[in-house]
């Protein structure tokens, strides 16, 4: 009997990771899931067959934690990490100019260096699996800075030089290194506030005419990148369009960002 294949997500009581930990498990999987929400995990985890999952409460800027969650998840899952899921993440709204530096500093935290800390531990047990993945969640906000997004948005293209970087550097160790690049999504990022105004960011991008796209696709569009050959998995028109226009047609993207 082939054993199954394990994936560990971080930001999996919801959103995003959420989705793709229903659809890891449905495809086979072992998946182990963490996040700093309690009450998330255990919701995930029952939508989830049997004993397909594993829960971690953990914050991805706590290195011990990381440690303890990965050295616990691959004993139960007889060794094997398969696919290391960089998820986590937090939104943040408002003109750089006025935003507190705790604000700043926890998104860059939880944004980049979480990311940094799962690649650099996580390595080590990536390394042990045959075909192994390590994928991150960027943003469309990593294809052209997003004018009212601008720590956000920095942490995200920092993620996607850190896909980019490590992918080169990991050849050699046979781990491929993917993100998804999804636009606008139907998680509670939305919820955050938007550019300086009192309006959340699903407000003022729904008033803009731009698409939120079903958290679904994100999850389809990870099952994609990690069986596929494309460094970079874009989701959603939006993503789609704002790569075609910030190759293309720059200049008209920047008048578009300042207003």
């Amino acid at each position: 009997m082939t054993e199954a294949k394990a994936i560990f997500i971080t930001g999996g009581g919801s959103g995003i990771g959420q989705a793709t930990a229903k659809l890891f498990a449905a495809r086979g999987w072992r998946v182990g899931i963490a996040d700093v929400n309690v009450a998330g995990l255990a919701a995930t985890k029952a939508m989830l067959p049997g004993d397909a999952c594993e829960t971690f409460q953990m914050d991805v800027r706590d290195r011990d934690a990381w440690v303890a969650a990965l050295d616990a998840f691959t004993n139960a899952v007889g060794g094997r990490l398969d696919v290391l899921f960089n998820n986590a993440g937090i939104g943040s709204g408002g003109p750089l100019a006025t935003t507190d530096f705790d604000e700043l500093d926890r998104v860059v935290a939880v944004n980049f260096t979480g990311v940094l800390n799962g690649a650099r531990i996580g390595h080590a047990y990536l390394a042990r699996t045959p075909g192994s993945c390590l994928l991150n969640t960027a943003s469309a906000s990593a294809i052209y800075g997003s004018a009212g997004l601008a720590t956000y948005s920095a942490t995200k293209f920092a993620v996607r030089a850190l896909t980019e970087a490590l992918d080169g550097e990991w050849a050699a160790d046979g781990i491929r290194v993917r993100d998804v690049v999804p636009s606008f999504i139907e998680t509670p990022l939305l919820d955050a506030t938007a550019g300086g105004s009192n309006r959340s960011i699903r407000e003022t991008v729904t008033s803009a005419g731009l698409e939120v796209t079903p958290v679904d696709a994100v999850a389809e569009a990870a099952w994609a990148a990690v069986h596929g050959d494309k460094v970079h998995t874009y989701v959603g028109k939006t993503a789609h369009r704002m790569a075609f226009a910030a190759r293309w047609m720059p200049g008209s993207l920047r008048k578009r960002m300042r207003r």
